[in-house]
């Protein structure tokens, strides 16, 4: 027996409860669960032609099967915070006062 290796699937998923749909595997193969998991992002990052609400990664066994994840169980990124407003310049506190 081998050694156990990892893959990444590329998967495209809705806002519901259908299904997600593999669309890619990533050629490469990971040694472990966490090293395939440390290059999701960067791979995930190159896939931005998949047309799809959500694209996800999923990495499992070389030899496992895909495994079911529906639209709603994926993780979505929090929104980002807002963007604090700079003060203006009447903001930035006291201002010098011109003599006449």
């Amino acid at each position: 027996m081998g050694p156990l290796l990892y893959i990444m699937a590329i998967m495209g998923c809705g806002e519901s409860e259908a299904a997600c749909e593999q669309v890619a595997v990533v050629e490469q193969q990971y040694r472990s669960e966490e090293e395939c998991l440390a290059a999701t992002e960067d791979e995930l990052l190159r896939r931005d032609d998949i047309l799809f609400p959500a694209v996800v990664a999923q990495c499992r066994r070389a030899d496992a099967g895909p495994q079911l994840v529906r639209g709603d169980e994926v993780m979505l990124p929090a929104a980002p915070a807002p963007q604090q407003r700079l003060p203006r310049f009447a903001d930035a506190g006291p201002q010098p006062r011109l003599s006449r």
